[in-house]
């Protein structure tokens, strides 16, 4: 329904989910949901010389929209406090990444798996709108993986989350890796502990002040492939400024997956949630 995140989401949402652990297992189930058809009537007047078409709006319909995306978002909320509560009664703590697609969340998702293996039960739902690549990368990490294909939602929401809960398994820790998008995700709640921007330095100082709501919500803010630094115009100072403007108390760690750098702070802090 992401009508109600304005990005009018395709009629084909995914309800199973691929299944990866390091047995590479699979399992595939998908349901297909169709929200209802909406109508567009054109209206055609007819005047002595001249045929036009005007679009005239339609204020019910858009009004009803409103209605249905509150509806959404308020049962989201309710399903993502049933979420926390079922998580937090299981020891288990949840932690939502978010990025725009090619931030390298699965490569460090594929360093923490690595360096965690043995120590945490650790869970993965990796979210995409096509294609199970993301699973099979973090396939046999000592980690349950489970692929959630969204058919065209830009995001994951609470639902999701909670319909993939029991095939995860006892838990120590969920690391969700949310659909690449830096605005749609952020307004939906799964039910996290703590909520991850990712932000690479290939993308620019200004993405905190082009997308605030992201990294407002988020108290974690990974600035990923530092490694790349020598070969960009990329200012970290300004950088961290526009991530503190929005967010003065965000927690700001620098790494590189690729290289190891910064990583073992990121794996304390994954430790010290897991407790």
């Amino acid at each position: 329904m992401c009508e109600t995140c304005g990005c009018g989401q395709a009629a084909e949402r995914s309800a199973g989910a691929l299944s990866y652990d390091h047995h590479h297992d699979h399992h595939h189930g998908h349901d297909h949901h169709h929200p209802g058809d909406h109508h567009h009537h054109d209206h055609h007047h007819s005047h002595d010389h001249h045929s036009h078409d005007h679009h005239i709006p339609n204020l019910a319909d858009a009004a009803r929209r409103v209605a249905l995306g509150e509806a959404v978002l308020a049962h989201n909320v309710a399903v993502a406090a049933q979420n926390r509560a079922a998580l937090a009664a299981a020891g288990c703590r949840m932690v939502d990444l978010i990025s725009s697609p090619g931030s390298g969340k699965t490569t460090l998702l594929e360093a923490t798996l690595d360096a965690l293996a043995g120590e945490l039960r650790i869970g993965v739902l990796a979210g995409d709108v096509r294609t199970d690549n993301d699973a099979r990368r973090l396939a046999g990490r000592g980690a349950r993986v489970l692929q959630v294909e969204t058919g065209g939602a830009c995001h994951l929401d609470a639902t999701d989350v909670q319909r993939h809960l029991p095939a995860l398994g006892p838990l120590d820790l969920l690391l969700v890796e949310n659909v690449g998008n830096l605005v749609c995700p952020a307004a939906f709640d799964l039910g996290q502990t703590a909520r991850v921007a990712l932000l690479s330095v290939t993308e620019g100082e200004d993405k905190p002040l082009k997308y605030p709501a992201l990294f407002h919500r988020s108290p974690i803010v990974l600035i990923t492939k530092v490694d790349l630094r020598p070969h960009l115009r990329w200012d970290r100072d300004a950088c961290v400024a526009n991530i503190q403007r929005v967010r003065p108390d965000a927690q700001i760690l620098e790494l590189s997956a690729w290289t190891g750098e910064g990583v073992p702070a990121w794996l304390d802090l994954l430790r010290e949630l897991a407790r």
